[in-house]
């Protein structure tokens, strides 16, 4: 048999046994089983967003071994933020050497038997919901989206592509504009139609569009109506959750109890307890899961405030009862980590018993 024979049958041979291990996979990811096959998820967080180069918030770049405690200790899924600006030209060319880094991860996140969902995070946040900035941020988010695709089309469903990430106006915090509504929306239609026109796997690849500054009651109002897509039913929705705010990100606030064992009136909020978190969880449900569609917590977490060393099982009930909650309307829960959890070059787990908890939470 000549060379040129022997390379075309060891490319089948090659090709054969990939459809074998796709098919041992188990069914693809479906809405039917989505919820057991991404939950629960987490953020390789503070890592391959980080600006200006992806070791400067103090990670390490991700290890095989990262990724192979994430999935013995049971996580299903893993979230990886992903900076692009700072690694294209001018013309908005990534450079090839980060594209490989990219997929060099991804690869070790699917290796150890985990879903991985890559997105353009924050990225010097460029991506603004108005009239004045939308042209240029479309032309962008299109030009990226397509490299990416490009790059990654004949991944299996075990990536997923996330457009955006907390697209909103900076520095305002209240309800969107009509204009905020229509240019966010107008962003997630550009990220859908750019991915499924670089053919594919991504002609059907599961894409997760973002809801206003991921805010569950402007993902309600705004973003119920969702991207037109040619591929039918593979779209998801993402929304993050951090209520209340002074508890889980405020470290300057002196409230540091949650929930219904809360003790200290002075050191607790009660507006956003149990009961806020299951009706935020149910709107999400009775939107988006009901009517098929997927809903992505794509992160949550409450940080420990050390001033406060009597936190920590407030800290711990908040990540169990958030993740329970949303587990059990349909949504995945996907904490925010950004090191806490486990040690990012060795894998060893620096917290066992809360990851133990958020793992059981999920069923």
């Amino acid at each position: 048999m000549d060379q040129s024979r022997t390379k075309q049958m060891t490319l089948l041979l090659a090709c054969a046994f990939s459809l074998a291990i796709s098919v041992a996979r188990g069914e693809p990811l479906s809405p039917s089983n989505y919820l057991q096959k991404l939950s629960p998820g987490i953020n390789l967080g503070n890592t391959m967003e980080a600006i200006p180069n992806e070791t400067a918030w103090g990670n390490p770049k991700p290890t095989v071994a990262y990724f192979k405690a994430v999935k013995a200790a049971g996580f299903s899924s893993v979230r990886i933020p992903l900076a692009w600006t700072q690694y294209s030209d001018k013309d908005l060319r990534i450079d090839p050497k980060w594209m490989l880094h990219v997929s060099d991860v991804v690869h070790m996140a699917n290796r150890a038997g985990l879903y991985a969902v890559i997105n353009v995070h924050w990225d010097g946040g460029w991506i603004q919901a108005t009239y004045a900035k939308r042209v240029a941020a479309k032309a962008k988010l299109a030009k990226f989206w397509t490299q990416i695709a490009i790059n990654f089309r004949s991944y299996d469903d075990r990536l997923l592509f996330a457009g955006t990430n907390e697209i909103g106006v900076d520095g305002v915090y209240g309800p969107p504009t009509s204009e905020n509504g229509e240019v966010q929306n107008g962003y997630n239609q550009v990220f859908v139609d750019a991915v499924r026109a670089t053919g594919g796997m991504n002609k059907v690849r599961w894409l997760v569009v973002q809801g206003y500054n991921t805010n569950i009651d402007d993902a309600v109002k705004v973003n119920a109506k969702m991207p037109v897509d040619p591929a039918q039913g593979r779209l998801m929705m993402e929304v993050h959750y951090y209520a209340p705010y002074d508890f889980t990100l405020n470290e300057r606030s002196d409230i540091w109890q949650w929930g219904a064992g809360a003790t200290d009136p002075k050191a607790t909020e009660t507006w956003a307890n149990e009961a806020y978190t299951d009706t935020a969880f149910q709107k999400m449900k009775e939107t988006f899961v009901d009517r098929g569609v997927p809903v992505l917590v794509g992160e949550y977490c409450a940080g420990m405030k050390q001033r406060f060393p009597g936190m920590r099982p407030f800290r711990d009930e908040w990540d169990r009862y958030i993740t329970q909650s949303a587990y059990r309307r349909g949504l995945v829960p996907m904490l925010w980590d950004t090191g806490s959890l486990f040690d990012r070059t060795t894998g060893e787990p620096k917290e066992p018993e809360l990851i133990k908890t958020i793992v059981g939470a999920a069923k």
